[in-house]
């Protein structure tokens, strides 16, 4: 067998490894669907599947084979998520299914591998019409190729054991009966055909007919069946000790399965036949066991009058002239009968089968007729077949046996009066009742039984013959199943589906239980025909109806930054302890269930905050030393507030929040007396925004579009600091900017507050021996850079500081990078971060900066991430959009220029579509195939994959610009649209007197430019990430020396101020819009006098134009954050790159 089929495993090696009852029930559940999934691990021999069982999920079984023997496997072990554990019926169903799997492959295999050109050519049209009207086989052969094979039979015959006065091992033998007073059982065997037609034993027996098959000539699906026949015969059979392997007895046949396995005979041909040609065997439903009750005529010696048997059913309609009517004073003649298939047997004739079924008998017509009990045996059934003569009750006596007897017995047996003459009296209706065990814990067991006669108990799916009046008694168990199913805490108690059926055992457990005996309970009580039994004290459960009353306070803590949260819930006079209720909020319940019993509903707004406050936390382990609460959370304190009854303050928490409840009117402040520089309405505004986070000990978020002076309103605010300190506790402030502004920011601080010392750290202490605590000693504000601070963390982290800034602080959104990790450390009562693009592509890069410089505001990346993140950006959420906006508001300020600045001229942007030239599309069309082929196998696996599909954009990127960029001497002579489409623009801005600043992500594309713009005699300035005198470059461009400015879009994109220029190029777009702004800023930006045009180049028919629409989307999560725009839905994902690859 190869190792990737599916494993085939025998049912005769399955029973004996899981018993034949597990067999037989994981056959009918994988028959009736049950088997949901099937996988099989051929490298660890490893068969696995999902079994939908009785539990709402399916059951997991596992079974581990051993393949040693060629075409069958062995099982080892045989696991399973059930109660059971292991060799269930699950596990069986498993390794049926697999064999079944097995067999559908080399079906197939071999349908396959049967159709060539040859026997279609030869079967012609005739074979044709044999398919369609079913009567040729699938690979054009025989129609069955059973026509071929020895046809087997199962042989009935009914035997008699004759005693010997032999040696003990032969004490006795059977033989045929000759008698019905002689039949001991009925005995089967397998037999076959003869060479003269008739049916042979041979060599067959029970031990070898399974295993010979195909090897034996016989069927397989037969050899299967007979194997299946005798394995589920049941512990008890003694037939290979007393008869050898050559006969089964059917009357110790314990399997129910026989009925099923009788009836796939004929449909697999194999027949049923007598020991002698003229037996019958006939199979027939169903079998009733029954009492004839009839008032005897009484003789004229007072004994009744015997008579003569009949053949009518014992519940047929008696034929008797009404006007006779019932016999009274006579004795009661009750007679034992088994009907089978409608004709009724007197007792001498039946022999039961195991406890499910019968057989009759009928020497003089040869029949043997077999069927399965409508109801199962009980002792009275068993008691009645087994009796051969009536049983007479005297007539004094009839009516102590209506009153004691009958009831009972008519629940046992089927009663009737075949004439008439016995009044059958009406049974009382079966009740169903429940009884309900309350233990310890808030556990109720839960258990359905039906009662009648009395309190004589019985199963909750009894068989017909249990009831009066089956419909109308079971009716009540349907209404109390869709009653139960009805209501959550009934479900429980029900099947799932949409006939919901009673569990005849349930076990519920806390607010379960309290809820079922509080809600349900009465109303299964107005029911007709149900009890309620109840076993035990149970609680006294009830559900506090009445609107909770919330008291919350705030103590100061050794947590800096963070206050211990009081809270305490009081409903209808009850307080409710602290910890459950916390833990049910953590974990989203719905209800909270009391000691004493009682419970309450906590969808109520007075349980939001609490509820927010756990979710924004993230994770139980923060809460473990008591409930807190940070004063960077003091939007959700508002809430509670609203909703308590009574709040109580700790005086450093009622100072921080009044104060932030009013951060759009701080105080008024004046800017320092050390600032060289007139601030604007805004500007002034912020900084005195700043101020007051500064003065509460709160960081925030300088998050203002770009050029509208954040270092300006920065530098205010630390002149402001130095000059309100106290003598003795100045510390230093300490900048942190990327490498290519760190020049630039001291310039401008040395200009704008030259009353304070400045100093820059541009090298390692291994590189400059210079003690950082020195230079912190001498200075006011320090200034470095993100490399330098990632390189000497522990030296920044072992100083204290006033404060600390983070310019383009979008340079550490990602929360996992080492330069995050080094501003964490840093020791400062405040923090700052700038950054004009707080959020460039998720939401998850503003929860780093708000954990940086407002750190008990989301404490939990993941709480943030689940709370936040995840609904806004993939459910389109706008309620937690409101919510988070409303969180970070206090500590984010954003203006725009539009807004602030309306006296700034207008920004001209449009989009200069380029059509690329025939060859250079054929040449980016060929390298679109390859990379699209490459990647749509790698996209869903994106984390795994990401720098090779990266790679492959990038590539697609720069063929959209000049093919030169990938092949510069395969390519050199393809030409360049875009290239051409510049430098028309640039001809007329030169020749205008304007002047240009042309942004490009690829440094070679900048380079072939400047070699054109060389060429053509225009001077330039050049900028990217290898420039090292980057100020005289800037002051070549900034003094008019060049009127066209080459930039590298990630060494130029920010820390420039070019106002000089007014129109601006951006050769490729890219999906990050935030770059762009940031490029297109240098030039639009306070103190700019001209309008500014901007041009985005995007070549047709490339990966630009998809990533132009990509651009657009991202830019809307920007906007619904920080704007008044829409909400944003999508950030980079794999769908996205698929779209990018589209076309």
């Amino acid at each position: 067998m190869p190792v990737d089929t599916y494993p085939f495993v025998e049912e005769l090696a399955i029973a004996r490894f899981v018993g034949p009852l597990n067999l037989s029930r994981g056959r009918t559940a994988e028959r009736a669907g049950a088997v949901v999934s099937l996988n099989w691990d051929p490298a660890h021999f490893r068969l696995s599947a999902e079994v939908q069982g009785t539990a709402p999920e399916p059951y997991r079984s596992t079974v581990k084979l051993d393949l040693g023997m060629p075409g069958r496997a062995t099982i080892l072990a045989g696991a399973c998520t059930c109660p059971i554990g292991r060799n269930c019926k699950h596990v069986a169903a498993t390794l049926i299914a697999s064999a079944a799997r097995n067999r559908q492959e080399q079906a197939d295999a071999a349908d396959l591998g049967g159709r060539d050109a040859e026997s279609a050519a030869a079967t012609g049209w005739r074979g044709e019409l044999a398919a369609l009207a079913g009567t040729a086989h699938a690979s054009g052969g025989p129609a069955d190729d059973s026509a071929i094979r020895q046809p087997l039979a199962l042989q009935f015959e009914l035997r008699e054991r004759v005693s010997r006065k032999a040696s003990a091992r032969q004490a006795a033998r059977d033989e045929p009966a000759s008698s019905a007073a002689s039949v001991d059982r009925l005995a089967v065997r397998p037999v076959t055909r003869g060479t003269r037609g008739g049916w042979i034993k041979g060599s067959l027996t029970w031990q070898n007919v399974g295993f010979q098959g195909r090897a034996g000539g016989f069927d397989p699906a037969q050899a299967r069946w007979f194997a299946e026949f005798s394995l589920l015969k049941g512990t008890r059979h003694s037939a290979f000790a007393e008869y050898g392997s050559a006969w089964i007895s059917l009357d110790e046949y314990e399997s129910r399965t026989l009925w099923a396995l009788l009836d796939a005979a004929p449909r697999l041909g194999i027949a049923l036949v007598g020991g002698t040609a003229r037996t019958v065997i006939d199979v027939a439903r169903p079998a009733v066991i029954g009492l004839d009750a009839r008032h005897a005529p009484t003789a004229p010696g007072g004994d009744p009058e015997p008579e003569a048997h009949t053949d009518a059913a014992p519940d047929a309609s008696p034929d008797t002239d009404p006007a006779s009517g019932p016999v009274p004073e006579a004795d009661l003649v009750l007679t034992p009968s088994v009907t089978v298939g409608g004709r009724s047997y007197p007792t001498e004739l039946v022999r039961l089968i195991g406890d499910h079924g019968v057989y009759a008998f009928d020497f003089a017509e040869g029949t043997i007729t077999l069927a399965p009990l409508a109801a199962p045996l009980t002792a009275a059934g068993r008691a009645a077949v087994r009796r051969r003569s009536p049983i007479i009750v005297p007539a004094a006596e009839v009516a102590t046996f209506v009153e004691e007897q009958y009831a009972p017995l008519a629940r046992s047996l089927r009663l009737a009066s075949g004439d008439g003459s016995f009044a059958l009296p009406e049974l009382p209706p079966a009740t169903l009742v429940a009884t309900m065990h309350h233990e310890p814990n808030h556990v109720v067991r839960l258990e359905w039984q039906w009662e009648a006669d009395g309190g004589r108990r019985f199963v909750l799916d009894a068989p017909d013959a249990e009831f009066h009046d089956p419909e109308r008694e079971r009716l009540v168990a349907t209404s109390a199943a869709a009653l139960l199913a009805d209501d959550p805490a009934g479900l429980p108690a029900v099947t799932p589906g949409t006939e919901p059926r009673l569990r005849p055992e349930a076990e519920l457990r806390g607010l379960a239980s309290a809820e079922f005996t509080a809600r349900l309970v009465p109303r299964l009580r107005e029911l007709e025909r149900l009890r309620i039994d109840v076993v035990g004290d149970p609680p006294a459960y009830r559900e506090l109806v009445e609107a909770p009353t919330l008291t919350v306070t705030t103590v100061e803590s050794d947590r800096t930054d963070w206050f211990d949260l009081g809270v305490v819930v009081t409903v209808e006079g009850k307080k409710v302890p602290f910890g459950p209720l916390f833990s049910a909020l953590a974990k989203g319940r719905a209800k909270l269930l009391l000691v004493d019993g009682s419970y309450l509903s906590l969808k109520q707004p007075v349980f939001d905050p609490l509820r927010e406050l756990i979710e924004e936390a993230g994770s139980l382990r923060e809460w473990e030393a008591g409930l807190t609460i940070s004063r960077y959370q003091t939007s959700l304190w508002a809430e509670f507030e609203d909703l308590a009854d009574q709040s109580e303050t700790a005086v450093a928490w009622r100072d921080t929040v009044a104060g932030l409840r009013e951060a759009d009117g701080v105080e008024e402040i004046a800017p320092p007396a050390g600032l060289a520089m007139e601030l604007r309405p805004y500007q002034l505004a912020g900084f005195r925004w700043l101020a007051f986070l500064h003065r509460h000990g709160l960081g925030g978020i300088l998050a203002d579009d770009m050029g509208l002076g954040k270092t300006a309103q920065t530098l205010a605010l630390i002149a402001h600091a130095h000059e309100t300190a106290a003598e003795g506790e100045r510390r230093p402030f300490l900048v942190v900017a990327p490498t290519s502004v760190v020049s630039n920011w001291a310039a401008e601080a040395t200009r704008f507050v030259p009353g304070l010392r400045v100093e820059t750290v541009t090298a390692t202490r291994a590189a400059s021996g210079a003690r950082l605590a020195d230079v912190a000693a001498r200075a006011d504000i320090v200034v470095t850079s993100y490399a330098i601070l990632r390189l000497d963390a522990p030296e920044f982290a072992g100083l204290d500081w006033g404060g600390l800034v983070l310019d383009e602080a979008q340079f550490v959104k990602n929360h996992s990078s080492k330069a995050n990790a080094a501003a964490r450390d840093i020791r400062a009562p405040f923090r700052l971060a700038v950054t004009g693009t707080p959020v460039e592509n998720n939401l998850m890069e503003l929860w780093a900066l708000l954990k940086l410089v407002a750190p008990g505001l989301f404490p939990s990346a993941r709480g943030f991430a689940e709370r936040f993140a995840r609904p806004i950006e993939n459910d389109h959420n706008g309620e937690r959009l409101a919510t988070l906006r409303r969180r970070i508001r206090p500590f984010m300020l954003r203006r725009t220029k539009d807004v602030v600045a309306p006296e700034l001229p207008p920004k001209q942007e449009q989009v200069l579509t380029v059509q690329l030239d025939p060859e250079h599309q054929r040449v980016y069309d060929a390298f679109l195939q390859l990379e699209r082929q490459k990647l749509l196998g790698l996209i869903d696996d994106l984390d795994r994959n990401r720098f090779t599909v990266f790679r492959s954009l990038t590539l697609l990127r720069m063929l959209s610009l000049h093919a030169a960029l990938i092949d510069s001497e395969q390519y050199a002579d393809v030409p360049s649209a875009k290239l051409d489409a510049l430098f028309d623009q640039l001809d007329e801005v030169v020749a205008e007197g304007h002047r240009a600043l042309v942004f490009s992500q690829f440094t070679s594309f900048l380079q072939i430019a400047a070699a054109r713009l060389e060429a053509a005699g225009v001077p330039y300035a050049y900028l990217d990430g290898a420039t090292t005198k980057r100020a005289d470059v800037i002051a070549k461009f900034r003094d008019g020396d060049a009127p066209v400015f080459l930039i590298s879009l990630k060494a130029g994109g920010f820390g420039l101020n070019l106002t000089e220029a007014d129109y601006v190029f951006l050769l490729d777009p890219w999906w990050n819009p935030a770059s762009e702004a940031q490029a297109v800023d240098r030039a639009h930006r306070i103190g700019q006098s001209k309008s500014v045009n901007v041009y985005r180049m995007v070549a047709e028919g490339t990966i630009e134009e998809k990533v132009m629409a990509l651009k657009a989307r991202k830019a809307k999560l920007v906007s619904s954050l920080m704007d008044d725009g829409e909400l944003f839905s999508e950030t980079l994902t794999a769908d996205d790159i698929r779209g990018l690859l589209g076309g």
